[in-house]
């Protein structure tokens, strides 16, 4: 019965080691570099996002702030701005520099 459960709970950390994933440092046009950080795996919530409200970051401990898709607070973000729809069903709108700035779905 206990190798059984070693080999279950060997198995859930496994996995949840897999969902992470690593974004390496890089440097800015404007000269500016970021580090190097781990955040969750792409997918098609953010309900499991380390910035998302409600979800702490392991690795730094602290708590997301960004709202979750489809919650009363996502309609906050991009306030006055027209809010497009990407062909792979992302919403952004575009800020005052022409970039697109993606916001939780609505």
């Amino acid at each position: 019965m206990q190798k059984f459960l070693f080999l279950v709970l060997s198995l859930l950390f496994s996995f949840t080691a897999v969902a992470d994933t690593y974004v390496n440092g890089y440097c800015r046009k404007d000269g500016t570099c970021v580090q190097g950080y781990y955040r969750s795996s792409p997918n098609s919530t953010t309900t499991d996002n380390y910035s998302s409200q409600g979800n702490t970051n392991p690795y730094t401990g602290t708590s997301g702030s960004r709202a979750n898709d489809y919650t009363p607070e996502a309609s906050n973000y991009g306030a006055g701005q027209t809010i497009y729809t990407g062909p792979k069903g992302g919403q952004y709108y575009i800020n005052e520099y022409g970039q697109k700035v993606y916001v939780p779905k609505q």
